[in-house]
């Protein structure tokens, strides 16, 4: 009988649950293989048998595999009970939690709570889920708080839309339903364009603010609004982008209060993540942990952690 993930309403109940890894493989097993057809990672062949030693024979290639085999979890030197805590902590901290809060809640070093992290931020790729009826269009720079530094390593000419010591993230979001965000080269129209309308079903109404960038939208298959910041306007009628600036404040607030700072390399991950956490923010916990484990069983690699687009 497949676990209800449902019941898992704190930390304690799944504590309480997955209190041994035995307990856990068989979670794993009940999703990789409802029906009971346990398929080798391998060849594809089915109905393997279980040895006594827990592992699986493959009747096909003769290979012998672990349940963790394919998915997340595979070649871990941790407890998977450790890896279930820490799925939970990120899943259910609003803003985000660091690799030294789970190394500390977890007993594990920094550099593999680290690893941990960015292994499950890489299960949060975004969907490409066409976007349509009223889109919101912003960016936000990200990094670079020049007045945070000594005045003789401070960069000129870094205010406003500067890109020296930043990094642009550019996002649309459906007003009342689906976000998308993607770090970007540059904020210009000739980079913009081509991300709007991959994501956005022609037809739809954007609204953005006078940014230059979005000039392209006047003549095209889209209805565009602005709202003009310069002049004051933030409500012009249904014209508004405060759905996105709201995420961009959360975004920028888990960084600063949490990370501290984020290098550009793996900014995307960071993003994702956020992106992640808003489009399930009508969840429960349980149900954004079971979201979560259900991609776990997905091969992630050491490869996969450190190299990144």
């Amino acid at each position: 009988m497949k676990i209800d993930f449902r019941k898992f309403d704190s930390l304690f109940t799944v504590m309480e649950y997955f209190n041994t890894d035995d307990i856990c493989k068989q979670t794993i097993a009940q999703h990789r293989w409802a029906d009971g057809d346990v398929v080798c990672p391998y060849c594809g062949g089915h109905h393997c048998r279980v040895c006594k030693d827990g592992r699986y024979l493959c009747s096909k290639c003769n290979h012998k595999f672990n349940v963790t085999v394919g998915t997340i979890f595979e070649n871990t030197k941790i407890s998977l009970r450790k890896w279930f805590i820490a799925m939970y902590l990120v899943s259910s901290h609003k803003k985000g939690v660091s690799s030294h809060q789970i190394a500390r809640d977890c007993k594990v070093t920094q550099k593999t709570a680290w690893n941990v992290l960015q292994k499950i931020r890489t299960l949060y790729k975004q969907d490409t889920k066409e976007l349509e009826g009223e889109v919101e269009c912003d960016e936000a720079y990200i990094g670079g708080r020049e007045k945070n530094k000594h005045e003789s390593k401070r960069t000129e000419g870094t205010q406003g839309r500067s890109t020296k010591t930043k990094t642009p993230v550019f996002g649309m979001v459906e007003r009342g339903g689906t976000l998308v965000a993607r770090k970007v080269q540059n904020t210009q129209g000739h980079t913009l364009s081509p991300i709007i309308r991959q994501f956005v079903k022609p037809g739809s109404r954007i609204y953005t603010d006078e940014y230059i960038g979005y000039h392209s939208l006047y003549d095209s298959e889209y209805t565009h609004a602005i709202v003009r910041h310069n002049a004051n306007e933030f409500v012009v009628g249904e014209a508004y982008t405060n759905s996105i600036e709201g995420f961009w404040g959360l975004f920028k607030r888990s960084i600063f209060g949490i990370y501290h700072c984020v290098s550009a390399k793996y900014l995307q991950r960071y993003v994702d993540e956020a992106v992640f956490r808003y489009n399930t923010r009508k969840y429960k916990e349980s149900a954004r942990f079971h979201e979560m484990f259900r991609r776990s069983l997905n091969v992630v690699s050491y490869r996969d952690v450190r190299n990144v687009a």
